[in-house]
């Protein structure tokens, strides 16, 4: 199984965007085999998805073509053997603001972060979507 990691700058980020691309995976991505999240602010996009190889790249280039992001970048491109997001078919996080702040993505904070730091920014978005679940 295919995972992968991408950041991209928002073209005429709102809340009514943020939806479409939610729906608009929520409804593909199940078919496709697909799981994953999204951190999305005003500045930013990253996005961790993972599934089959070819599903996974074909996304992706549907991604680096998409008018609603500017300067798509691939930040980690890895086989793995067990998902990080298997109930989601694409969870949004609901505090981005606790990843990384402006000046740190303008410096490069995510180029120069290490696979196992990005994954680990990943993990601890699923873990407290979990959390959030289970006190439901």
């Amino acid at each position: 199984m295919k995972q992968l990691i991408y950041r991209s700058q928002p073209f005429g980020f709102d809340n009514a965007m943020l939806a479409g691309i939610l729906m608009q995976a929520r409804r593909n991505n199940p078919r496709d085999g697909i799981t994953g999240a999204l951190i999305c602010r005003q500045d930013l996009y990253i996005q961790l998805i993972e599934g089959p190889e070819a599903k996974i790249d074909a996304l992706y280039a549907k991604i680096a073509e998409d008018d609603r992001h500017c300067d798509v970048r691939l930040a980690l491109s890895d086989t793995v053997s067990e998902r990080i997001f298997p109930e989601w078919e694409m969870l949004d996080d609901e505090m981005p603001s606790l990843t990384w702040t402006r000046d740190e993505i303008a410096n490069g904070a995510i180029e120069q972060a290490t696979p196992k730091m990005l994954r680990s920014v990943f993990q601890k978005i699923a873990n407290n979507a979990r959390s959030r679940e289970a006190a439901r």
